[in-house]
Order: C-alpha cells, then structure tokens, then sequence
C-alpha cells in the first residue's frame, strides 16, 4: 500500500498559508507544435538527422522535394520557441514555420 500524503489545509491553500509549499507539485504538462520545414532537398538527409538529434522531436512526414513535417513537445513556450529557431538555424534550412501549437494540460 502506498504511503499517504498528508492533507493540504484547503483554507490555507486558498488564502495563500502554505504552511509547507515543497509539497504542492505542479500538475504535468507542456507544449506541443508542428512545424513545417522547407530544406535543401539534396541534403535532406543531414537536416533530418540534425533535427532528430533535438530533444523532443520528431519526423511526421517527409517530401523528396525538401519538407518535413516536424512534431515537437516542449515543456514551456519558450523552449518550443528555442526549438523553433534551433531548427531555423539549421544549415541547409530555407524555412522553419510553426503551423499548430497546443499547450497539454496534462490532465
């Protein structure tokens, strides 16, 4: 049986007395996005790689003539911006543009 975590006074919760605030956790979530990406298409190879090589992304659908569908999950906004222009900066990039962006609630 799990161990039991002690309650959380809900008057002090809402009128902001915490007695300890470490216990509260932040419920999980994050960002998601697609970003399509127009390459080079003879090195379309290396930018797959290089975008592969980015933490939380992934290749949805690919082109011959040089695009890419990229899905990616960040967990704040600012770091799917990072990664946003990460991919931008690429070498052999043309285009990086974010077409979908949701943020998961985690619930």
């Amino acid at each position: 049986m799990a161990p039991s975590q002690p309650a959380i006074d809900r008057r002090a919760l809402i009128t902001g007395r915490i007695i300890n605030p470490d216990r509260v956790v932040a419920p999980p979530g994050g960002e998601i996005a697609s970003i399509l990406v127009q390459a080079r298409p003879d090195r379309l190879d290396k930018v797959e790689a290089a975008i592969l090589a980015l933490d939380g992304c992934e290749i949805y659908g690919r082109d011959p003539k040089g695009k890419l569908v990229v899905v990616a999950d960040a967990p704040t906004a600012g770091a799917l911006g990072a990664m946003l222009n990460a991919i931008t900066l690429l070498p052999d990039v043309y285009s990086a543009s974010l077409v979908f962006h949701a943020t998961d609630a985690g619930v």
